[in-house]
């Protein structure tokens, strides 16, 4: 009998310890607003402190060569959520709808969450969402989230003290926040909610999307710890104002003197957000069996007084936001999973948003997608050798006169004024021998640019919502 027992004792351990190894992994995918390549301590910032995303690159594996979806906002994240490039994904612009909110995606496009929705995670997004209203076919409860907290309207995202928040379709009224008074400051209200519910899912697979607001414009935060850093050691620099969006400058509104400490100020509060959701997953026994994921959703900003240029912000790319050079487009990119990616690691793969749905499938054994423009990035994550690679990158941004580029190997082509010029010869540039994109070398290699050419054109899918000029 005695026996009979420790036999059934030994089968139940084998049978958690075989479990514990199958269990699928959580992921944490914490998504960064117009932070630059160059923003983080880990990528060459100087002024700016960041331990807690400099201790998680040490930890995991930091990516050199990888691609936001484009290079403003609601494109960027259409991008990363349905795993399609901007010339083929639904959402292509930052396209308003009043009184609240953007562009829905449409019923007939999916998202990776819906798909680990399907393999059995439980899916939360915490910050901005951008990509539908409230009651449209891409609020987040459509796209395949089963809990949502934050600004569902990137216009209202660039309030820290906004008058409400949204949770699921519930409008949550901030009181004492309006254009003068600061009563609530949104982060923090979020990252509590975030907490809430990792503690809540603690015991099942879970897909959480933190797409923090921070350090998007306006610039502003509390008089705490972290303006305190800087407040007075960094260069004065009279505050603008908030001058993105059509309801954003308010006198009186946003009135810190100092705007490098103020920027300064939050990129660290990000960095100690970050740091916070590391602790509580180390605090609840998650981390050996959690896939935690940075990036930025495009580069550094120049709204309400921000000054990339003082802080490097773009690490010696050319460009900002709104740009198609490698300063707009170009992300800090990092991923940790202990004991499956090697630590303080670096990876030189050029990949970009759209290869994330590939591979979160991949890890979690969930559906493949019906359409996608990436490449699973398993093998490069691990370490593995036969990682496929890109045959080229393609991007589109239709303001600013309308803009196409593409990256093929060391190469990179941008094509500028596509609205008035649809056929125009593009500029070309060696990025191995000129990162910063100084040189136009289109005129000494035709064939390059010919090729170019033809990625351009069959990359770019028209789109009734959002066409170049010329249709």
């Amino acid at each position: 009998m005695k026996k009979l027992v420790s036999l059934a004792i030994g089968l139940i351990s084998l049978s958690a310890l075989t479990f514990g190894q199958n269990k699928k992994p959580n992921i944490v995918f914490i998504l960064a607003d117009d932070l630059g390549y160059g923003d983080l301590g880990v990528y060459g910032q100087k002024i700016i402190k960041t331990p807690n995303i400099d201790c998680l690159a040490k930890q995991g594996k930091l990516f050199t060569n990888f691609y936001a979806g484009t290079t403003v906002c609601a494109p960027s994240r259409s991008s990363l959520l349905t795993g399609l490039h901007t010339g083929h994904t639904y959402i292509r612009g930052n396209k308003e709808i009043q009184p609240e909110g953007q562009e829905p995606l449409p019923d007939s496009v999916e998202t990776y969450a819906q798909l680990l929705q399907k393999a059995g995670y439980v899916t939360g997004a915490f910050g901005k969402w951008g990509l539908g209203m409230v009651g449209t076919s891409g609020e987040p409860a459509k796209k395949g989230f089963d809990q949502f907290f934050g600004y569902n309207c990137q216009r209202q995202s660039h309030r820290y003290y906004p008058t409400h928040l949204w949770e699921n379709n519930k409008k949550i009224i901030l009181q004492g926040n309006d254009l003068k008074h600061k009563a609530t400051y949104a982060p923090e209200l979020i990252q509590q909610k975030t907490f809430a519910f990792i503690d809540k899912n603690k015991d099942k697979p879970f897909f959480l999307f933190v797409p923090t607001v921070l350090p998007h414009a306006e610039l502003q935060g509390p008089d705490d710890v972290f303006l305190k850093m800087y407040k007075g050691k960094l260069t004065e620099k009279p505050y603008k104002g908030n001058d993105y969006g059509p309801d954003a400058t308010v006198p009186g509104y946003a009135s810190e003197p100092d705007a490098h400490a103020t920027y300064a100020a939050m990129v660290s509060r990000m960095d100690f957000y970050v740091g916070e959701i590391l602790q509580k997953l180390d605090k609840l026994g998650l981390t050996e069996n959690t896939i935690i994921i940075f990036s930025s959703d495009n580069g550094s900003h120049r709204e309400g007084g921000a000054d990339p240029e003082f802080f490097n912000s773009s690490g010696g790319l050319r460009g900002n936001k709104r740009d198609l050079y490698e300063g707009g487009i170009r992300v800090p990119f990092i991923v940790k999973w202990p004991g499956k990616i090697k630590a303080d690691s670096k990876s030189q793969f050029v990949g970009a948003f759209w290869d994330l749905m590939p591979t979160f499938t991949e890890l979690t054994h969930a559906a493949k997608p019906r359409n996608s423009d990436g490449l699973s990035i398993v093998n490069e994550l691990l370490g593995k050798p036969k990682q496929k690679q890109h045959e080229y990158l393609y991007w589109e941004f239709h303001e600013g006169g309308g803009r196409q580029a593409v990256k093929m190997g060391n190469w990179k082509a941008v094509r500028l004024e596509v609205d008035k010029n649809p056929n125009g010869i593009p500029e070309l540039y060696d990025l191995a021998k000129d990162p910063a994109e100084k040189n136009n070398l289109a005129s000494q290699n035709p064939e390059i640019v010919n090729k170019m050419e033809k990625y351009m054109g069959e990359a770019h899918r028209e789109s009734i919502l959002f066409p170049f000029a010329k249709n």
